[in-house]
């Protein structure tokens, strides 16, 4: 048998005929993969808690001609917390369909997957409020996906010193002598760009280290909603359900 062994969290699963799966999977080694869970649905299956939404594990694989089959799962966390948070659930949820957006079969998404990892983790320790932990996810996943705004000079002429205003639409920060052509400006707290360029600039494991007062946490929350809406060419049903919830 062609057997591959992959490490992954499971971002979505969907009924297919009677019995079975089909399992979309976030993984090291191969991107985003589709597999199927063949008897998932039946009560007594060995895969009937390992292919649900947020499982995170090692998955054994039998690579067919068109698709893969899942053959075992090893789960070392089903964040089973968010089970019992609703709101927490929409979160993670919002989390996996925006990782689905953007990540691809045979990429390298082990960053993307990292990332979700430690989300989920921050989202089940309630030590960090969950819009903030929604603010790190979205600005660190537009960096990985390389649509990130440059938060430590002028995305003009590079000024590093003079930096004014954060324009959306440029993409980040603008200098006094770039500002003329500025529609949509905001001045930044100096706290909100710190936290910015802190998210930015940290490995994804350092990234949920960190509080923000409410003024600050408001104005980031206010930054990254307009620059979503300006660069993430989706809809989440996910964050719809989400903010209904709030």
């Amino acid at each position: 048998m062609n057997q591959i062994a992959v490490t992954g969290m499971v971002l979505s699963t969907a009924p297919v005929g009677e019995y079975d799966r089909r399992v979309v999977i976030l993984t090291k080694e191969q991107g985003k993969i589709a597999a199927f869970a063949k008897g998932a649905r039946r009560p007594n299956s060995h895969l009937v808690g390992a292919v649900n939404p947020f499982s995170f594990g090692e998955f054994t694989l039998y690579a067919g001609r068109s698709s893969y089959t899942i053959q075992s799962a090893e789960i070392s966390n089903y964040f089973a917390e968010l089970r019992e948070d609703i709101v927490g659930a929409y979160y993670g949820f919002y989390f996996l369909e925006f990782a689905s957006f953007y990540t691809k079969e045979a990429n390298d998404e082990r960053e993307m997957l990292k990332l979700l990892y430690q989300s989920m983790k921050a989202l089940v320790n309630n030590k960090i409020p969950n819009k903030l932990i929604r603010c790190i996810f979205e600005l660190k996943a537009l960096c990985i996906n390389g649509e990130g705004p440059q938060v430590f000079q002028c995305i003009s002429c590079g000024d590093k010193e003079h930096p004014r205003l954060f324009s959306v639409k440029k993409g980040g920060l603008v200098c006094s002598e770039c500002m003329q052509d500025v529609t949509d400006g905001m001045e930044l707290d100096t706290s909100t760009l710190y936290s910015m360029q802190y998210i930015e600039s940290s490995k994804i494991e350092k990234l949920y280290t960190f509080l923000v007062s409410e003024k600050v946490l408001e104005e980031l929350g206010r930054v990254m909603g307009r620059y979503m809406d300006v660069y993430v060419e989706t809809k989440f049903k996910s964050l719809e359900i989400l903010e209904t919830l709030l």
